[in-house]
């Protein structure tokens, strides 16, 4: 029916109830409903409603709810001026949005360029990621994005300094650059500090930090 509910942490509204005590068992998320998907940061949480709006609850300290301010919200706030949104992201502190045409927008902090705009400087309501088109997919690490785009490339930005973004370096990026040597992707998701792709015949190819061995490859040394 479109209702979300939420359990654990709540110190900055997370749960979205109205309330800051945590809850060791689901609670509904106040006046929300219509949801098509959900997403959660490091203390905040989005959903994606028909129609393509966006509503979001929780820690606001970079921006990350989009509302135009950096005020925590115990309840789901209205990300500014989006419209069209088909998919969500949420990382450490940052949000983005694929909307219609496949143009990605971003917001909230942006110290390592997460949001894509060819900046380091912390949006409070959504701005484009520059130079990406044809976005089919996103995800979103602790400080750094991604994209899935038409014909299975996947372009990565923002910190980069375990080789995240999978360009061959550690260097951080502002705007989107291409993961070397993939191709036939389907699918992305982004940890903290490492990024993987399901690739057409079902195998998984993934990159940056591999310190726990977090990339499978039987070895706990970073791939770039």
């Amino acid at each position: 029916g479109g209702a979300v509910h939420c359990w654990g942490y709540n110190y900055f509204g997370q749960l979205g109830d109205g309330s800051s005590s945590p809850s060791l068992t689901p609670v509904a998320v106040s006046g929300l409903s219509g949801a098509t998907a959900i997403v959660a940061g490091g203390n905040h949480t989005c959903a994606l409603v028909a129609g393509g709006a966006v509503q979001c609850w929780g820690n606001s300290d970079y921006g990350q709810l989009g509302d135009g301010s950096t005020t925590t919200r115990l309840t789901p706030v209205a990300v500014s001026g989006l419209s069209g949104a088909t998919a969500i992201a949420a990382g450490n502190s940052h949000t983005c949005a694929l909307v219609a045409g496949g143009a990605v927008h971003c917001w909230g902090d942006n110290g390592n360029g997460q949001l894509g705009d060819n900046s380091l400087t912390q949006r409070l309501t959504p701005v484009a990621v520059s130079g990406l088109s044809g976005a089919t997919a996103i995800a979103a690490g602790g400080s750094h994005t991604c994209a899935l785009v038409a014909g299975g490339a996947v372009q990565c930005w923002g910190n980069n300094g375990t080789g995240q973004l999978g360009d061959g370096s550690t260097t951080q990026r502002l705007t989107p650059v291409a993961v070397s040597g993939l191709s036939g992707a389907t699918a992305i998701v982004a940890g903290s500090s490492h990024t993987c792709a399901l690739v057409a015949g079902g195998a998984v190819q993934c990159w940056g930090n591999n310190g726990t061995g977090q990339l499978g490859g039987g070895t706990s040394r970073e791939s770039l």
